[in-house]
């Protein structure tokens, strides 16, 4: 690979990731937001370290496009806490003739995704007794969700965006009940072989915590601070009714505030408002569900 695109990559990543640290550097909209955040938290940012790798180069005429991947360790301090958040970036970048002119961070609709095989004909609503019986673990939701955060478990199917699955997973862990229907629209359920939207698309399983009277249920809160470990948030990022992403609550801060993991832009441990994330816009909508099985 030409030795200049690589500099050119590591500089970038090296400049993101001095500016989340120094506040006297130009920082783009998203890290301004998000440094405004810490600040209202009484959070310093005491230690900051990126990794990455270049995934893909493309030449067009005489540009040059670069997809890479950045991860980011953040050592971060609130009053006598001390914790660590972790963040995987997909970015692109476009050069030409070597100087950068757009660095920006992927981001990817989530679609409505479609089972691989045919629907099994004449199957009827099947819930899974078995863990109906069980409490919902929320200990065990948040093992897996700091395990998994951003790997892959191989007994699932994995999508590109992944952020729901994800929380679907955790929730499963966590003894949350399937409702097995073999439709896509109706029931929270996989089979590996085909899956309901509610497994994998952050409106269908929003509107589904929202609507179910048996098995895994959400019941929804009014903040986010009455949420506890193993609870979920869903987010509207441009508040026009549909929602785009799914994070799980795997602690609180000194605040009593969530920090959340997730996928798609594989995080842990963040801040759950996402005003650091290019997706949110000031229209943003959330909804806080307390998991509960009935």
């Amino acid at each position: 690979m030409d030795q200049s695109i690589v500099n050119a990559i590591h500089q970038l990543a090296k400049n993101r990731n001095q500016s989340f640290i120094d506040p006297a550097l130009y920082q783009p909209t998203d890290l301004m937001r998000g440094r405004d955040a810490l600040d209202r938290r009484q959070v310093r940012l005491v230690h900051s370290k990126a990794a990455g790798d270049i995934v893909r180069v493309q030449r067009i005429a005489d540009q040059t496009i670069v997809d890479y991947v950045v991860q980011y360790e953040w050592l971060i301090k609130q009053k006598d806490q001390l914790y660590v958040e972790e963040r995987q970036e997909r970015r692109r970048a476009q050069l030409r003739a070597g100087d950068v002119e757009i660095d920006e961070e992927m981001m990817l609709d989530e679609q409505e995704l479609e089972p691989t095989s045919p629907l099994l004909p004449n199957v009827v609503e099947e819930l899974d007794e078995s863990r109906q019986k069980s409490r919902y673990n929320r200990r065990t939701a948040v093992r897996y969700a700091e395990r998994w955060w951003n790997d892959y478990n191989p007994e699932y199917n994995r999508f590109t965006d992944n952020c729901t699955n994800f929380i679907s997973q955790c929730l499963y862990a966590g003894g949350a009940p399937m409702n097995r229907t073999g439709q896509k629209s109706k029931g929270w359920w996989t089979d590996g072989a085909s899956w309901s939207l509610s497994w994998t698309v952050a409106h269908s399983l929003r509107w589904y915590l929202s609507g179910s009277s048996k098995g895994l249920k959400g019941e929804e809160k009014e903040t986010a601070s009455e949420l506890e470990p193993g609870d979920v948030i869903c987010y509207d990022f441009t508040g026009d009714g549909r929602w785009q992403h799914t994070t799980i609550v795997v602690a609180k801060d000194e605040n009593n505030e969530p920090l959340v993991n997730a996928q798609t832009v594989n995080s842990r441990m963040r801040y759950w408002t996402y005003e650091d994330s290019t997706a949110w816009t000031p229209e943003i909508k959330y909804k806080f569900f307390k998991i509960v099985v009935i």
